[in-house]
């Protein structure tokens, strides 16, 4: 499998990915609906001290991998995917403090590097999305936040929750940097994970010489009051 020519997924077309996220965005929904009524959870349900309940608008969030990898011939080098096909709620108490229960899902079949037969191999091999065809997130707490987020104001903090992955569940940590500007909240979100710790194996193929051990997992978004 060749994977020569990589570029950053900057290349690839902002519109484009948004007619994708309208594409996928009513049948994620009716994904994330199943998956939510096998696995409801205290935690996976509004908490009842949430005073604000805000949805991502999909059209301008993003989540996405970033991997570093080694070709033969071509040295070391970092591949992006990313998918607009990005649901979820975000939950505040009146002070603008995050509250346990925010639920985050990515459908993990759309995930879009500049290599298509790349994103072939770990849809079937890696992360056999006809099995686990989501990955979640759901908040557990934070750290670092002693108050709520402030109008205007960029806010450093930690989210701390479960994030479901190939079927597995573990914590993870999130390092966020948010802004609240009126009600609406935009923001990134970062965080590492090893693929054995998911039970996915490396996709050393073709002329990949080496993956390195820590995959990031990235969120770019834009949250709004719900409707």
């Amino acid at each position: 499998m060749s994977m020569s020519g990589i570029k950053r997924v900057g290349v690839i077309s902002t519109s484009v990915l948004s007619i994708l996220a309208i594409a996928y965005g009513l049948f994620l929904s009716s994904i994330v609906a199943d998956v939510a009524a096998q696995d409801a959870s205290p935690e996976a349900s509004p908490s009842a001290v949430a005073a604000m309940t805000l949805t991502l608008d999909a059209e301008q969030s993003f989540a996405r991998y970033i991997a570093q990898e080694e070709l033969t011939g071509s040295g070391a080098q970092e591949v992006i995917g990313e998918t607009q096909a990005i649901q979820g709620t975000l939950l505040f108490d009146e002070a603008w403090m995050p509250v346990a229960g925010s639920r985050i899902d990515v459908d993990m079949r759309t995930l879009v590097s500049p290599e298509a037969r790349r994103d072939n191999y770990l849809y079937d091999n890696v992360l056999e999305t006809g099995d686990f065809p989501l990955s979640t997130f759901i908040s557990t707490g934070t750290e670092g936040l002693e108050s709520g987020l402030v109008d205007g104001e960029e806010t450093i903090f930690t989210l701390v929750g479960d994030l479901t992955l190939h079927g597995v569940t573990n914590e993870a940590k999130w390092d966020v940097t948010a802004t609240l500007n009126g009600e609406t909240v935009t923001g990134t979100a970062t965080t590492t994970f090893v693929l054995t710790d998911y039970e996915m194996e490396k996709p050393i193929v073709g002329p990949v010489i080496s993956i390195d051990d820590n995959i990031v997992l990235q969120m770019d978004v834009v949250a709004v009051p719900a409707a």
